[in-house]
């Protein structure tokens, strides 16, 4: 596959939504060998004079409208949840580009996620949502050891997302609301991970605690079940005092032995033999451009990769829209 619709020499990518997501994946974009940030879109007029100091060969607009006749090899959409479905949707119908990067997750509702991914088949698309979880080096490792079947018949799982980005909010703030809820936002990583973990899923139990205003989803906690009696929980909560970065953990139990898991470490402690711990530096943590994390260098990189060799991405639309359905099931249970 030749790159580059225009048959120049660089892959010609669009950004659309410059908040701190969207700033730093068309930087890491524009490091990447033979990429070229050629159009970026956002309705702030101050990220747009920012954006234009550092991509000054680049389209900067507020309308994506102006984003026909650039040929653009793909578009990524780094906006906000609810705005995903709309845009994704827009890039399909009129054909502004081929191939569709969007930050987690696919959209708000599974039923939208669904008409997504049947819209990416049609125009045989590349696509990819930024679960950026899978390409951290612990959680990788973890899932070599899980495929490689070292802890035998699985039996059940503990997993949380934590952070203190509301934990000193007051009541009564409407901050949070801004994000949406905390398990679409924070808990959606995590969630993923278990999906990619162990497959198939379904939800038997939640609750929703709102501390900072009535019907905020501030912490979620709630349980699953998958196939031969395997089960899981989850806490998810953006109000845990201490966690000033965000942290995803895992704690797996099978036959043999237990496995956990988190952005750090990884610690195997089977029932015969001595336990094994690997450090994330001891894991090869290392990439060609570091900015916000290894993790986006590396599903930047392999994102463009895959739609190079024509090959299905590790996190596509298919594999997003479980996620989701996982995310739909402990809302509705919620509201049951």
């Amino acid at each position: 596959m030749s790159m580059g619709s225009n048959n120049s020499s660089h892959f010609k990518v669009g950004v659309v939504g410059l908040g701190k997501m969207g700033i730093m994946h068309a930087c890491l974009l524009n490091v990447l060998p033979n990429v070229k940030v050629s159009a970026l879109c956002d309705k702030s007029r101050l990220m747009r004079i920012i954006a234009k100091r550092a991509f000054r060969d680049a389209l900067i607009t507020d309308s994506l409208e102006e984003f026909v006749d650039l040929s653009l090899d793909a578009i990524y959409v780094l906006t906000p949840i609810p705005s995903h479905y709309p845009i994704v949707k827009k890039i399909y119908v009129e054909d502004l580009a081929k191939h569709v990067f969007v930050e987690k997750t696919l959209s708000s509702n599974y039923p939208q996620s669904e008409e997504l991914n049947l819209l990416s088949q049609k125009h045989f698309s590349v696509n990819m949502v930024g679960y950026m979880k899978r390409f951290g080096v612990t959680f990788n490792q973890a899932k070599t050891l899980l495929d490689e079947q070292v802890l035998g018949e699985l039996i059940s799982f503990d997993a949380y997302a934590f952070s203190s980005d509301f934990a000193d909010v007051p009541e009564g703030s409407a901050l949070s609301e801004a994000r949406g809820g905390v398990l679409w936002d924070l808990g959606s990583h995590v969630v993923d991970l278990a999906v990619w973990f162990f497959g198939d899923l379904n939800v038997t139990s939640a609750t929703v605690n709102s501390r900072i205003v009535p019907g905020s989803e501030d912490a979620v906690d709630f349980e699953v079940k998958g196939s031969n009696d395997f089960q899981g929980k989850f806490e998810v909560s953006w109000s845990k005092s201490g966690y000033h970065m965000p942290e995803f953990g895992l704690s797996i139990r099978g036959a043999n032995g237990t496995l956990k898991v988190n952005d750090d470490e990884v610690k195997l402690e089977l029932k015969q033999g001595q336990p094994e711990k690997w450090y994330r530096q001891d894991l090869g943590d290392n990439v060609g451009f570091l900015l916000g994390g290894p993790e986006y260098y590396r599903e930047d990189k392999h994102f463009i990769d895959s739609i190079v060799l024509g090959e299905s991405s590790r996190s596509n639309f298919k594999d997003a829209m479980k996620t989701d359905n996982l995310l739909e099931q402990v809302r509705r249970r919620v509201i049951q």
